[in-house]
Formats: C-alpha cells, sequence, structure tokens
C-alpha cells in the first residue's frame, strides 16, 4: 500500500515542480532585464540610423588672429615666467574662421572654438582642445571634436579627432595641419587643416 501511494505522489510533485518553474523563470529573466535597463542597456545601432560609416575629408584655413581691432584669439594666462621661451603656461581662448581657401576674404565653412595652451618647456608644443563648428551647407551645425599634441614648428602635425555631434556622432580620425604663414611680431597665424573623419 506504501508502494503504490509514493509511486502516485511523486509524479504528481514533480508535475508540480514542472509548472512552479514555468511560472517562475520567465519573472526572473524580466527582473534580470529591469535590473539591466535601470542604467545601461544594448541597443541596435540600425534603429538610430547609424547604418553604415563614411570616410570624410574636409580641407578648411584656419586663421588665428591677435592683431585685429576685433582678435580672433585672446590670451586668457599669460606664461608664469618671463624666461620661457616657449611661453610654457600660457593659454589662449579661440573663436577663429575657417575658410575655404586661404584668404581670410575667401568662403567662410566654420569655426574653430576653443583653446590652446603651450604645454611644453623645451620644445613649443600646444595642447590645442578646440571644435570645429560648421556653418555652411548640410554640415551646418554640426561638429568635429579635435583634442591633441601641435608641435607648431614641425611641417605637418597631426591630432585625434575624439568626437562630435549632429552629424558627426559617433566621429573619429584625424587631422593634419600645416602652417601657410605665421607673423612672429603679432602672432597672427593661418593654417591649412586637412581633416579625415569616419561617420555615419
Amino acid at each position: 500500500m506504501a508502494t503504490i501511494s509514493m509511486a502516485r505522489i511523486v509524479p504528481i510533485i514533480v508535475s508540480k515542480l514542472i509548472i512552479l518553474s514555468t511560472i517562475l523563470s520567465p519573472l526572473a529573466i524580466i527582473h534580470a532585464s529591469k535590473e539591466n535597463q535601470g542604467f545601461v542597456r544594448t541597443l541596435d545601432r540600425n534603429l538610430h540610423g547609424f547604418k553604415k560609416e563614411k570616410l570624410t575629408h574636409f580641407r578648411v584655413y584656419w586663421h588665428d588672429i591677435y592683431s585685429a581691432p576685433n582678435p580672433t584669439a585672446m590670451p586668457i594666462v599669460r606664461p608664469p615666467s618671463n624666461t620661457s621661451a616657449t611661453l610654457f603656461g600660457s593659454i589662449s581662448m579661440i573663436d577663429d574662421p575657417l575658410t575655404e581657401k586661404q584668404e581670410l576674404s575667401s568662403k567662410l565653412i566654420g569655426r574653430a572654438q576653443g583653446f590652446y595652451g603651450s604645454a611644453g618647456q623645451e620644445e613649443t608644443a600646444l595642447l590645442m582642445a578646440m571644435n570645429f563648428v560648421f556653418l555652411e551647407g548640410k554640415y551646418n551645425g554640426s561638429t568635429i571634436s579635435i583634442l591633441g599634441r601641435n608641435s607648431v614648428f614641425s611641417k605637418v602635425r597631426e591630432m585625434p579627432v575624439i568626437g562630435g555631434s549632429g552629424l558627426f556622432r559617433f566621429a573619429r580620425g584625424y587631422a593634419q595641419a600645416n602652417t601657410c604663414s605665421f607673423n612672429a611680431k603679432t602672432g597672427d597665424a593661418v593654417v591649412e587643416y586637412n581633416v579625415y573623419v569616419l561617420h555615419y
């Protein structure tokens, strides 16, 4: 009699356990997914319009002007030491025109807004932190962010593109700077920038 009772009870217990696990498993998954989505979640980039990356090349001319009645470059921190040949520690804020050609009177493409500081004690090397803000065509309102070392007396300097906004979200790439002219008395300079950007 005891054997027959156990034979009947065991299948009932097993079936109830199966039903219970079937009910609880989705709840556990829902709970886990809610925890994962609390502050971070994985997204499908295709749903956000990031389908195919493309490489774009921009060539613009950067006009750094100290001497005009309305200068586009302004010293905000003077070098702590008057004896520094590299002006180590000095910082300038900029809102420099970016033009299509080398002449300042040529078509305005955008502006370089940010700052640079002298970061070299023995070599004239600047830390550049600036946004190229585009004002022309389909890129109007979009920006490219550049952050890097600029060894100003080298023929060609390379700096990373670390991001962007608008049509340049998730941008990455590099910028090459080549000085076209520099006035040692006024500090005015014209620099050609070739920017290569991967973006969506």
